[in-house]
């Protein structure tokens, strides 16, 4: 029996707005889940419903087999780490740590043996007496994080926690939230709008979209086997490629070359004729030049991002907008005419009326 059950979850608010539609999730213990999506697509209100903070309208919500829709935050045993740090300014970072202890009525040894645990484990112990305003926004983070597992709970919500730091915390936070997570082994839902923390640390990915879940998998499968235009847009970065165009004679014309399609939809391509499909490859998924038994592209070079380890070459084809990722020694010329080619094994295709994927 899965540790927490979402059951048809809905969130309706009083002015009629449907906030999340139908939400399902089994999440096993020491899980660790990622909620991912744009802004406003119920991520965050999942979380707060799971947590107890908003009601749920409809559906059931089951803690290890037992209906909890009516308990309340503290019966739910769910500690949450939010997008503002929500220290207490006067109190040093040993009193912030212990505060939710101190509530509990937990002896003063065993809450000192945890402060210094939990302090050592987020590289804390040298600042136990400063106050928060005295902290890197890091390690405002990192303390507000100790709050959390210091209280040896079975599940951990995050909603955003990184989002107020930089790029380089951001990197070093997420591996540290990751090792605290295999540590404790408490079943973890961590809400982000960020896919590359999504794909980093997660077991599972939830992708919504307006308040429908889109598709739940792992990094891989999500990645890898999109159901629909926008998994594959969203994840991945730089995000997938799409160019629409109509299915001629069981081909598509694409840069000035012909692709057949015979080989990906096989005896699926009679149904596409005449209709317009949607294909789709991924930055990365392409060969520079001609390669045989491949799909040919030709355009027009428009910019170019040298990145290090790679480049971005941004393509003009046939007035559609693509992105290429090549390595750093193959970056063309500016405004150069410029053939490249997709493995059929890295393309995608989509129904341009439903935007599901066909194959």
């Amino acid at each position: 029996m899965a540790y927490l059950t979402l059951k048809n979850i809905n969130k309706i608010y009083p002015n009629g707005f449907h906030a999340v539609h139908d939400f399902n999730l089994e999440a096993e213990r020491g899980e660790f889940i990622v909620f991912v999506g744009p802004s406003g697509c119920g991520k965050s209100t999942t979380l707060r419903m799971i947590a107890g903070l908003e009601d749920i309208s409809k559906g059931e919500f089951l803690i290890d087999g037992q209906l909890a829709n009516q308990w309340g935050p503290r019966e739910r045993e769910i500690a949450m780490v939010f997008q503002s740090y929500a220290l207490y300014p006067h109190m040093s970072v040993y009193d912030n740590l212990a505060f939710g202890l101190n509530l509990q009525g937990v002896d003063e040894d065993v809450i000192d043996e945890r402060v210094k645990k939990t302090a050592a484990i987020l590289g804390l112990t040298d600042y136990l007496d400063r106050m928060p305003r005295a902290l890197s926004g890091g390690q405002r983070q990192r303390v507000a994080v100790g709050r959390s597992i210091i209280r040896k709970v079975g599940v951990f919500l995050m909603d955003e926690p990184l989002s107020n730091l930089d790029a380089k915390q951001r990197v070093t936070m997420r591996s540290e939230i990751t090792q605290i997570h295999n540590e404790t082994g408490a079943t973890t839902i961590y809400v982000t709008h960020d896919q590359t923390e999504a794909m980093t640390m997660a077991d599972r990915i939830v992708v919504m979209k307006e308040g429908y879940v889109q598709q739940i998998g792992t990094p891989k499968e999500v990645y890898f086997n999109p159901v629909n235009m926008f998994v594959a847009g969203f994840i991945g970065e730089p995000p997938m490629n799409f160019i629409r165009r109509p299915v001629q004679n069981g081909c598509i014309t694409i840069g000035g070359h012909s692709i057949s399609l015979q080989p990906k939809l096989g005896d699926k391509l009679s149904q596409y004729e005449g209709k317009d499909i949607v294909f789709g490859f991924r930055p990365e998924g392409v060969v520079l030049g001609a390669q045989d038994g491949a799909c040919h592209i030709s355009g027009q070079v428009e910019l170019t991002e040298m990145l290090g380890d790679n480049a971005n070459v941004y393509m003009n084809i046939d007035e559609d907008h693509s992105i290429l990722k090549v390595t750093p020694h193959e970056i063309p010329e500016m405004d150069s005419e410029l053939t490249f080619s997709v493995p059929y094994e890295n393309v995608y295709l989509f129904d341009a009326v439903s935007e599901e994927v066909i194959c």
